[in-house]
């Protein structure tokens, strides 16, 4: 693409394509010269002469040496193409065979290897055969073949129905139109498999058997990788290039082993509890009992969906320097995979335009080859302001990125680099450090400046609305009204930096917006982003980040290749998890923030089983996964003897299918009457992706890349194509492909779909944080924050897509998995036995009753026991995760501080909104603390909403709960203390656990907000009133019984 393509936009379903600035003309597109090897997938490499290595002379089918060394030896000894014998190269060992040849080694006289070598230099060389023929057929709008054009057999998929055509044709500059870029486009050397017409093309699905025993005799070299379950560890490697780039760090069995013993005891102990609380009734107080018995075993059903999927925790380590071995051999180029970056933002004015600046300038100096990346940034505002600071952005990229990299700084995000309280100077070498760290400082608070003057003047918008600097009216003035805005601002044309060298590419995206049109949110903003950046770039991995996200280690791609390229974990992976880390948090983090106990238990314990779920930012993608295709299938194990004369053993026959979703006897080459309705209904990939015959073809190049046939103008006309607002329509896009709709967590919902498929994840930690981003530490933001996510948890609940009953069907789903994908959608409903819980607790203090009988000697032995196996499950999940007790401590307050307020009203809003179609919102409003310039100013101040009331009701109510009941106890006497004591200790659990809430509503200067304090002391006034009322702890005083022993008693 190019960077000086200016901004385009337009409407497909309203045929406009403007282009607001000029477009330059195009440049030409280098070939690449790497050629993989189609047995293996290993570099082809050179010979002894430094010539390119080539097995078969006749077809020039491309075969590693390896392979070819093997073929000879143990194979065939025929090319796998065109069935011609191979002959002995120099350098080969002889085999039998080889006497009947001549004694000559090398053949390059029977060949003008020249004129192969200058063809090959002239003719770029990514696409596939089936890709050429799709862009051939469809992207040409209307084109006929050229003269002395051959036209290709193109696959009943491509030539089944055309796509809409895309009207408003893209006038080209430099006059070179689309057909003559394509007229060579059917011209073939090595390495494709296309023969010639007339002559055999290698079907690898016939040749199975020779393949099989190929990647079987290379897996035992260490060529390539096998599944990693028949991989065995003692495998001898050549060399240090084809060891595995990662591994498991299982948890020491001195750690891991006693935490596993604590949980069955805990279990068993709570087995036994719960039977002991069910059989022994109180009956003065049935209705308290039978309350606390539901809740009790709420509580237990929802500790068991939490804690087993953590009974296999696991770390892994990656090897950065394995990696740049097997993929970046001097002096050749990198065969590193290309990376497609996603930056998502909606408001300038909550999201300042300044952290999206950093997180995109993070992007474009992450230490990966600039050839490789791609940053996107998706404005679903439609806002000019965005606009304008990814243009300063960009032109300050310029400077900053050659610096970090001269350098090697980190983090590589200026703000943040820049005020770190650090010393800078640490390992820095160079002597013009310091006087270019300075200059670039300086340049960075002018950088400042000019977005802060962009904001100031975005504030008041003009009546006629904004206005471009060329004069023409901004596309986006009507944010809910607008046309699809594209602009590169960074590319092959344009996209240098001070000392010349290349910057990756920087893509503003502004999806279409009309009335009428359900635009799904964030989610249908990240599907756009997938579909314009696989026509434009389309990398087969796919990094989103969140605008407040940036890059805090420069290696972080680098740790996502070493899972997602490894030959043997990196085929059934499907996402990279990284864990979330954040700036800015008070030093004790007084509302679980970092949720730290998520992050490093509950996701290491995930990574044993299935893999991390995803949770919406800091994940590298597959871009196949996403496009809802299942994981290649390993070796088959052999089949179980049984007979069928019982259902009990055995299983099934299950219709196999290949890797892209076609049955496989239709690749087989067979095809059953009974399979031709399905093979109607799953062969129509325009029906599945949608009406784009260029993005169509490219979700079949599975290795990634963009066919050199197609001009820039025509690429651009399809991205504002796909990113109409009516493209997804009667499409299986956020039902079966991309981010899932359904829910505002579209994170969990998309990475559930992909588990269900059979694809695992990985969970990575590196040693410095990959990203870092901001939270809100303000108390009525962060249960706002809560409240989303708790809220999306219970929409997935009430889907078809709920972990309860979905996924069965495929059986791919392991059940530890679903146990932590049913406990992230039920955990808002813990709110109503937590809330009941905690009310019981008081008016037990109240009324003088309790919720348990008098107890015996025996029976309290369950009562320590489980309170000791709880407390021991804690410590020892501490032991081997590394978790502060005092982060674990927060952890457990801001449970129930969350569980009272935001999972309540997230299960009300809910239930609302399934059952009788009302959606509710919360507003949060503020009051300013008077003291900007703290660093943590924003903790102190107080917002009010509604949130609030139900925990500080808890509060009043349990504190007067126990006012009370120690007043009882002190008028009665002795006797009375000791049932107090139990219902004392309960009370004060839940009053130290609402602490650091207490603490946020006093605020700096220790005084809670009227409001707050009418609100909750009505409540619990009405609350108190209410069970005096119904039974009072006072002692009635009781007569004689006159009926009995009459007036002289």
């Amino acid at each position: 693409m190019e960077a000086s393509a200016g901004l385009v936009a337009g409407s497909h379903n309203r045929n406009e394509l403007v282009l607001i600035r000029g477009h330059e003309e195009p440049k030409n597109i280098k070939p690449l010269s790497g050629q993989v090897c189609e047995i293996c997938g290993d570099n082809v490499g050179l010979t002894v002469d430094g010539d390119l290595f080539i097995a078969c002379n006749e077809c020039g089918f491309p075969v590693c040496r390896p392979c070819y060394e093997y073929e000879r030896r143990e194979g065939t000894q025929n090319c796998p193409q065109c069935k011609t014998r191979y002959k002995r190269l120099k350098g080969s060992p002889r085999v039998e065979g080889d006497d009947d040849e001549e004694d000559i080694d090398d053949l390059e006289h029977e060949f003008n290897m020249d004129d192969e070598k200058n063809k090959q230099q002239q003719e770029p060389q990514e696409n596939r055969h089936i890709t050429e023929a799709m862009l051939y057929g469809k992207m040409s709008y209307g084109r006929g073949p050229e003269e002395g054009e051959s036209i290709p057999q193109f696959p009943p998929i491509i030539t089944g129905s055309r796509s809409i055509p895309v009207s408003g044709e893209f006038p080209l500059t430099n006059g070179h139109s689309f057909a003559e870029q394509s007229s060579s486009i059917h011209k073939r050397i090595h390495p494709y498999p296309v023969s010639e017409p007339g002559s055999a093309r290698w079907d690898e699905k016939k040749e199975a058997g020779w393949k099989e025993r190929m990647d079987d005799w290379k897996s035992k070299q260490g060529f390539m990788g096998a599944d990693p379950e028949d991989v065995d560890p003692d495998m001898p490697l050549n060399d240090e290039a084809r060891q595995p780039l990662s591994r498991k760090v299982s948890i020491a069995s001195s750690k891991i082993n006693p935490y596993r013993m604590v949980i069955v005891f805990r279990l068993v102990i709570l087995a036994f509890f719960l039977r002991y609380r069910i059989l022994h009734p109180v009956p003065d107080a049935i209705g308290l009992w039978l309350t606390s018995i539901i809740c009790e075993i709420w509580f237990a059903v929802s500790w068991i969906l939490d804690q087993f999927p953590k009974w296999f925790p696991i770390e892994r380590e990656t090897y950065l320097d394995r990696l740049s071995l097997r993929y970046e051999r001097e002096g050749e180029p990198s065969m590193l995979s290309s990376v497609d970056i996603f930056v998502s933002t909606v408001d300038p004015l909550k999201e300042p335009p300044l952290v999206t600046a950093n997180t995109v300038l993070s992007i474009l100096a992450v230490d990966y080859p600039v050839d490789k990346v791609s940053c996107y940034v998706s404005d679903d505002g439609a806002s000019m302001l965005t606009f304008e600071a990814l243009s300063e952005a960009a032109e300050f990229a310029r400077k900053w990125v050659p610096f970090c990299k001269k350098f090697n700084i980190e983090p590589r995000a200026p703000e943040f680099y820049f005020s770190l309280k650090v010393d800078y100077l640490k390992d820095k070498v160079q002597p013009t450090f310091v006087q270019e760290r300075r200059a670039m400082k300086r340049e960075y608070e002018e950088f400042k400046v000019r977005i802060n003057a962009l904001v100031a003047k975005a504030m008041k918008v003009p009546p006629e609305g904004w206005i471009m600097p060329d004069g023409t009216p901004w596309p986006g003035n009507n944010t809910r009204d607008h046309p699809g805005m594209i602009q590169v601002f960074l590319g092959h044309s344009g996209g240098h930096d001070t000392e010349g060298n290349e910057l990756p590419r920087l893509v503003y995206v502004s999806r279409e917006k009309r009335p009428g049109f359900q635009h799904h949110k964030k989610a249908g903003a990240m599907n756009a982003l997938i579909r314009v950046s696989a026509v434009l770039t389309n990398a087969p991995f796919m990094l989103n980040l969140d605008c407040d996200h940036y890059i805090n280690n420069s290696k972080a791609v680098r740790e996502a290749m070493c899972f997602l390229m490894d030959p043997q974990v990196g085929r059934k992976v499907c996402y990279v998890q990284f864990p979330q880390r954040f700036d800015g948090i008070d030093t004790h983090d007084r509302y679980a923030n970092r949720n730290t106990v998520f992050f490093d238990i509950n996701m290491k314990g995930l990574d044993g089983i299935q893999g991390p779920v995803y949770v919406g930012t800091g994940c590298v993608f597959r871009r196949q996964a996403l496009y809802g295709y299942k994981p290649p299938k390993g070796p088959k194990r052999p089949k179980m003897v049984t007979c069928d004369c019982c259902p009990c053993f055995g299983r099934r026959k299950k219709s196999k299918h290949s890797k892209d979703g076609l049955p496989q006897s239709v690749v087989d080459g067979g095809l059953e009457n009974d399979d031709k309705e399905m093979l109607m209904s799953q062969m129509n990939f325009e029906k599945r992706f949608g009406q784009s015959a260029a993005f169509v073809t490219s979700t079949l190049m599975e290795d990634g890349g963009v066919p050199p046939s197609s001009s820039p103008a025509a690429l651009l006309k399809e991205a504002i194509h796909v990113i109409s607002c009516g493209y997804e329509d009667k499409t299986e896009w956020g039902l079966e492909l991309g981010w899932i709709y359904g829910s505002i967590t579209e994170d969990i919902l998309t990475g559930f779909k992909m588990h269900c498929r059979g694809w695992r994840s990985i969970y990575c930690m590196p040693k410095r944080p990959a990203f870092k981003g901001s939270a809100p530490i303000n108390l009525s933001d962060r249960l706002n924050q809560v409240l989303r996510w708790a809220l999306g948890s219970v929409e997935i609940f009430f889907s078809r897509h709920s972990p309860v009953w979905y996924g069965y069907k495929e059986g791919q789903l392991r059940w530890l998995e679903r146990f932590a994908y049913v406990n992230t959608t039920i955990y808002p409903f813990t709110a109503l036995p937590l809330l009941a819980y905690c009310t019981l607790l008081a008016v037990c203090l109240l009324t003088g009753k309790f919720i348990m009988p008098t107890i015996s000697t025996f029976a309290s032995l369950f009562f320590i026991a489980l309170f000791i196996s709880i407390f021991a499950t804690g410590i020892l999940e501490m032991r081997w995760s590394g978790v502060s007790i005092e982060e674990w401590w927060r952890n457990e307050q801001f449970w129930v501080i969350g569980g009272v307020s935001a999972h309540l009203f997230a299960v009300i809003q809910g239930l609302l909104k399934v059952l009788a179609g009302i959606d509710t919102n919360f507003t949060v409003t503020s009051k300013a603390t008077g003291d900007e310039d703290d660093e943590f100013a924003e903790l102190y101040a107080f917002k009010w909403t509604t949130l609030l009331i139900p925990p500080t009701t808890l509060l009043i109510i349990n504190i007067i709960g126990v006012v009370a009941g120690i007043s009882d106890a002190i008028n009665n006497g002795y006797q009375s203390w000791g049932p107090l004591f139990g219902k004392l200790f309960f009370a004060f659990w839940v009053i130290v656990h609402l602490y650091p809430f207490l603490k946020g509503l006093m605020g700096r200067q220790n005084r809670t907000p009227t409001i707050v304090v009418i609100w909750s002391i009505l409540l619990a006034s009405i609350f108190s009133l209410l069970w005096v009322r119904i039974d009072p702890f006072v002692v009635k005083a009781k007569g004689p019984d006159v009926r009995q022993c009459g007036i002289n008693c």
